[in-house]
């Protein structure tokens, strides 16, 4: 094989619809944009466009406030760690941390600030958690079990002495 006959596969590169090249091509003269007007023009963006009437996204009242440093934790219920326990994917031996939840699948690889642990389902072995937050009934399950559950102290969640 040489350099001069290297070839991509077929279909691998889209050859890309030439427009305006005469009526036989069936993309020709207005090239698939209709008879002139401000949509046939280059550059045009219509999107909320009501034809100089006051656009409905400005007609509605705004109400409400929108926490931008809004922080969002990922919540694991005891019935899916104990699931978790039994097919394997978590080890009783070490310490629940969210990394170790990440890597068991339980927690996505979305960004969130922590983890809060729910109390759905029964938890059979005594566990140790670390993590943002803990429901009182979730709490009271693992203690039950023969676990321990460390609440971590979030960013920011300390107020500061005055």
């Amino acid at each position: 094989m040489n350099l001069n006959e290297l070839r991509d596969n077929a279909g691998a590169r889209y050859r890309k619809k030439r427009l305006g090249r005469g009526i036989g091509s069936g993309k020709g003269k207005t090239s698939g944009k209709g008879h002139k007007g401000q949509k046939a023009r280059e550059g045009v963006s219509l999107n909320g466009f009501e034809g100089g009437q006051l656009p409905i996204y400005r007609r509605m009242p705004k109400r409400g406030f929108v926490n931008i440093f809004r922080k969002e934790y990922a919540s694991v219920n005891l019935g899916a760690i104990s699931k978790a326990l039994e097919t394997g994917k978590l080890s009783s031996a070490e310490t629940v941390t969210i990394e170790t939840l990440r890597s068991a699948g339980l927690v996505g690889s979305r960004k969130v600030a922590g983890v809060r642990l729910l109390a759905k389902g029964e938890l059979s072995s005594g566990l140790n958690f670390e993590v943002a937050g803990a429901s009182a009934a979730a709490i009271a399950a693992v203690e039950k079990a023969g676990g321990t559950v460390k609440v971590l102290a979030s960013e920011g969640s300390a107020k500061p002495e005055a």
